[in-house]
């Protein structure tokens, strides 16, 4: 089974039940503030600048088909944790408006960006909303029939996730500003950017399954590592990646000097180090890529980041192991992690 395939057919019957559950929760509840909630329709991709309806780009919305998929793996009905699954998406897209702000970045998904078309202030109260609504939607398990304890032990989840994810970007910054970050350092701002999120996906999915606390934490164990091996896997495709699959030019994340995994390990290897500060230090182009393919090489940073990224990807399996037993081989979780090596864009 496919990426593609198997969330595409796991897709097919729940994501328009995803985005109607979606909908309601982002539903204005007074025409005094539809505005504010247009907004957020408009970053969610479901209307355009004028606010006219349509089908504008919205994402994969793989964080919330891997909470349903969990559920369904520990033997739940998938319908009970649409309300988490939404929860996450909003928040994840919350993240989004707020780093668009933070980074500057002007387009999201081939459109300009809220703060671009609305102003700063607007986008981060829109965010700030947003956040809001997503614990709003995380409640209405309640309501959907899942017991108490679940989704009081749920909440216990999304929160710890929420501050991960603040610092994370908060590392994510600092480091802009740093001319030296150790490896360790990386790896601890993509827990907290990206595994926290993918991570919790699943183990909100599995409680409201009815997962036992072992098996939840594995399942939890499980995203860890699938989060950390796809944000490897996208910092080797940044450098070695094929243009024509990627759709990125060669050796722009080496422009941007983005402070990757393998570009941290070729700026930290004693030899190579610091032959890699002196070419950064001075402006680039395309012209001085050969050389630092070359240092990269020298250093063995790719070699280290596919180790690390095969590492992060057995440690999942063995966590997705630990949770679903015998039935791990056989599921779509298994299939979508191993999929993952398979990615070349």
């Amino acid at each position: 089974m496919s990426e593609e395939n198997g969330l595409d057919v796991f897709g097919q019957k729940w994501l328009p039940r995803l985005e109607a559950e979606m909908r309601v929760v982002l539903s204005a509840p007074s025409n005094a503030a539809r505005r504010h909630y247009q907004m957020m329709h408009y970053h969610m991709g479901w209307v355009d600048e004028s606010f006219q309806p349509g089908a504008f780009g919205t994402g994969k919305r793989i964080r919330p088909l891997l909470c349903l998929m969990a559920c369904e793996a520990v033997g739940g009905d998938p319908a009970l944790a649409l309300p988490a699954a939404a929860a996450v998406e909003i928040l994840h897209n919350f993240s989004l408006i707020h780093d668009d702000i933070e980074d500057g970045d002007e387009t999201r998904r081939h459109r300009p960006t809220l703060w671009t078309i609305y102003g700063v202030p607007q986008a981060i109260n829109v965010g700030d909303g947003m956040f809001t609504l997503a614990f709003a939607s995380l409640l209405r398990s309640k309501q959907a029939g899942v017991a108490d304890d679940r989704v009081v032990a749920a909440l216990g989840r999304f929160t710890a996730c929420c501050a991960a994810l603040t610092e994370g970007q908060h590392l994510d910054m600092w480091f802009e500003t740093q001319s030296h970050v150790q490896v360790a350092d990386y790896l601890r701002m993509i827990e907290g950017k990206t595994a926290s999120l993918v991570a919790t996906s699943l183990s909100l999915g599995a409680l409201i399954g009815g997962a036992t606390p072992v098996a939840d934490d594995a399942l939890y164990g499980f995203g860890h590592h699938l989060g950390l091996a796809f944000q490897i896997q996208d910092d080797i495709l940044g450098i070695w990646g094929d243009p024509g699959v990627t759709g990125k030019a060669a050796g722009n994340d080496i422009l941007r000097r983005k402070k990757s995994l393998p570009l941290l390990y070729a700026l930290n290897h004693p030899t190579v180090g610091p032959q890699l500060i002196d070419h950064l230090a001075q402006p680039l182009d395309e012209s001085d890529l050969s050389d630092v393919y070359a240092l990269l090489a020298a250093s063995d940073a790719q070699a280290f980041a596919e180790e690390q990224m095969h590492s992060h990807h057995e440690a999942g399996l063995s966590a997705l192991a630990e949770a679903l037993g015998d039935q791990a081989v056989t599921s779509p979780l298994r299939a979508l992690a191993d999929d993952l090596l398979l990615r070349r864009a």
